[in-house]
């Protein structure tokens, strides 16, 4: 007998308020994050793996300009695109990530090549290319990744003497726009992707922890997946991911309280602003942050979607 099914996604957390959205973009958000929880959803309904439901969905995202990864990534301080990715599967822990990518259009399909087609699980820079090439991803110009609304966030901040963990000057000011997805198929298995084009006028390629399994991705059948967004270097520095799955085997502790304990811990503490999606082997949701909003999405086992933004739109 098949198990329940459920699939939730992110577009990123911060300071988003209502104040300052206004109603086009605002629908424009909702659809596109419509569009990606449904598409990972069908591949869950047809009997899909868990792992191409999570890639369908961040796939949407990453094609989006709204969010920053792949088509809408921010611009490092030489004016260039540099992402990231990451993906594990639940069956087998395997997992699968890409740092500082320039020319590949959706770097999450490239972060599962690693794990499937790879001996590796991370590949940075030139090399991950060179693999990507091998495995027939197409070379895409810089030109596709750039619009107007970044080179202008990069001008902004480089006149400040400033890198952004966040956006400027913009109906979502300060939100960490990585994307990501967790899911659950027909067989049990549990996936989780993220996506990120990093933070504006980075400098020596710096990583965030999009890529950086156990910091922004994790998966584990029988326990959960998490997929994170915020301030990567707080991030990294809490695990968050691996934490919310080492809270759940060794305390016992329900999805909802492993995650709001870090989130609104020690995390929290440090002064890390963002959030998280997980999901547990169950199929029960939870998304937390400790910012104003999040750009997120869900069809629970039950198959009821929710689509949201603000901290106080209640699933």
């Amino acid at each position: 007998m098949s198990r329940p099914i459920a699939i939730a996604i992110h577009g990123g957390a911060g300071t988003i308020l209502k104040a300052q959205m206004t109603p086009e973009l605002e629908r424009d958000y909702r659809q596109v994050l419509q569009k990606a929880v449904e598409a990972g959803h069908q591949i869950l309904v047809a009997g899909g793996s868990a792992v191409d439901a999570t890639v369908a969905a961040v796939t949407v995202m990453e094609d989006s300009p709204l969010f920053n990864a792949g088509k809408g990534s921010v611009l490092t301080h030489d004016e260039m695109v540099e992402m990231d990715a990451s993906i594990m599967s639940g069956a087998g822990i395997d997992a699968g990530a890409v740092a500082g990518v320039r020319h590949i259009k959706n770097p999450i399909q490239l972060a599962k090549d690693v794990m499937t087609k790879s001996e590796h699980v991370m590949l940075i820079g030139d090399g991950a290319e060179k693999f990507a090439f091998s495995q027939e991803h197409e070379f895409t110009e810089q030109d596709y990744f750039f619009t107007d609304r970044r080179y202008e966030q990069l001008q902004s901040m480089k006149e400040k003497g400033l890198f952004a963990l966040s956006e400027s000057q913009y109906p979502d000011d300060r939100k960490h726009g990585t994307v990501g997805a967790v899911a659950l198929d027909m067989n049990g298995n549990l996936a989780a992707a993220t996506s990120t084009g990093g933070v504006t006028n980075k400098k020596y390629g710096r990583v965030g922890d999009s890529s950086v399994i156990g910091a922004g991705t994790y998966a584990r059948n029988e326990n959960v997946a998490v997929s994170a967004t915020g301030m990567g270097e707080y991030f990294l520095r809490c695990t968050v991911a691996s934490d919310v799955s080492a809270r759940m085997r060794y305390l016992g502790e329900s999805v909802h309280q492993a995650s709001e304990a870090i989130i609104q811990g020690e995390l929290k503490e440090l002064g890390g602003e963002g959030g998280l999606i997980a999901l547990d082997a169950q199929g029960k949701i939870h998304f937390g942050m400790n910012s104003s909003g999040m750009y997120r999405a869900s069809v629970n086992t039950k198959g009821e979607m929710y689509v949201a933004i603000f901290a106080d739109e209640m699933a």
